[in-house]
């Protein structure tokens, strides 16, 4: 004869072991890293921008395969890592404010340090003013789009993980 469970041994009443916030902040980068370098990569096969993923690669890969498909895809795993850390960062900045405006400017900020503190890293990146309108403008866009994507998302689940440990205290 089988025995009946006991209610706390019945898998629909097991808690599921809970994500912590850093890891859901670090996935939730990783996320918004391939998906808005995706977007950016078939602006860049669109003739929308000069801008490849690969550029990414510049300082610190050498060949001439980081020019081709591969290395844009390579480059798209590596926006995903880097922004991980990005996210990281707006985690510990910018997780308390709730307006999407948080996560805009901190695209632009992200954009300001890519273009014009980090331009030196990057040898195959011309300066802003030879980049052109159509680039500039898609750049921005993602740049902005991409830091709306972390932004919410984080500031989202920071205002739920406060919610649940409110709601644990009580």
């Amino acid at each position: 004869m089988e025995t009946e469970k006991q209610p706390e041994e019945l898998e629909q009443n097991k808690r599921e072991e809970k994500v912590s916030f850093t890891g859901r902040v670090l996935t939730i980068g990783f996320v918004g890293g391939v998906f808005w370098s995706l977007i950016g990569y078939l602006a860049y096969l669109f003739n929308f921008s000069i801008i490849r993923p690969s550029f990414v690669l510049a300082p610190l890969v050498i060949g001439d395969w980081k020019e081709d498909m591969l290395g844009d895809w390579v480059g798209i795993f590596v926006i995903g890592l880097l922004s991980m850390l990005v996210a990281f960062a707006y985690k510990i900045l910018f997780a308390k404010f709730k307006h999407m405006a948080a996560g805009v400017i901190f695209g632009l900020i992200l954009w300001g340090i890519v273009f014009y503190l980090l331009r030196p890293m990057f040898p195959d990146l011309k300066p802003i003013h030879e980049l052109g309108m159509n680039t500039l403008t898609t750049t921005i866009c993602l740049y902005v789009l991409y830091g709306l994507f972390v932004g919410f998302s984080i500031s989202f689940e920071y205002d739920e993980n406060n919610k649940a440990h409110h709601h644990e205290s009580q």
